[in-house]
């Protein structure tokens, strides 16, 4: 679970975590080959609902008042298209306290779901310097990114309009999805198609390089507002 990093572990009594996923391990048979594992970071502005939209597809749960950490990490199974495989999630802090550590966890992750508000035009233009530090440390254009909009249940308070969002999605060559973790609309879908986006560059990336010549990252990603 993000092995690079001494992270603090969030664990439930009787849920998936680290522990059950130790014991998983041994009580299968041993020609079982181990879960691929998928690295996902939220990042985005603090009180955005990046650890409520976590909390929600790991336990079914809507936490609305949560306490800011440096970063908090969480270990699930899931089926992604009949295949199991494990997400590692790396909630990380928003606040800019925390700006100068989050290189060390951005070297770690393999796909990023950056989070703003609806209803806070601030987080939204502070996702243009988030994805910068992404870029910058991962060094490739090309990286697994969904740009989320959180919130959606607050319309009447919205401040970010969707054609500006779909525009920085399509600026960026990036998917756009709102959601809502008090709802729960669309919160399996931003971790699901960020999870087959990781396995597509898995997959190119194992290819000989004479098949990657020539091919280039598809273009007009598409906009999700359910």
């Amino acid at each position: 679970m993000f092995s690079c990093l001494n992270l603090r572990r969030r664990l439930r009594g009787g849920r998936q975590g680290s522990s059950s996923a130790s014991w998983d391990a041994m009580s299968k048979p041993k020609t079982q080959a181990p879960a691929v594992i998928h690295k996902v970071i939220m990042v985005g502005s603090g009180g955005v609902g990046k650890s409520a939209l976590t909390l929600q597809f790991m336990y079914d749960e809507f936490v609305e008042d949560y306490e800011p950490t440096k970063a908090d990490s969480y270990r699930k199974k899931v089926q992604l298209d009949a295949e199991e495989v494990q997400i590692d999630i790396l909630d990380t802090a928003g606040q800019e306290d925390y700006a100068a550590i989050r290189d060390n966890y951005f070297r770690c992750g393999e796909g990023f779901l950056c989070v703003f508000s609806i209803t806070e035009q601030e987080s939204f233009q502070s996702t243009s310097e988030f994805r910068e530090q992404i870029l910058r440390v991962k060094n490739d254009e090309n990286i697994p990114f969904l740009l989320v909009g959180n919130k959606m249940d607050l319309e009447e308070r919205r401040q970010v309009t969707v054609e500006e969002a779909q525009a920085r999605a399509q600026e960026w060559n990036v998917s756009y999805v709102e959601t809502s973790a008090k709802t729960r609309a669309n919160v399996d879908k931003v971790f699901y198609d960020l999870m087959r986006e990781i396995r597509a560059q898995k997959v190119a990336a194992a290819k000989p390089d004479n098949d990657k010549k020539g091919k280039k990252k598809k273009s007009g990603r598409k906009c999700v507002i359910l």
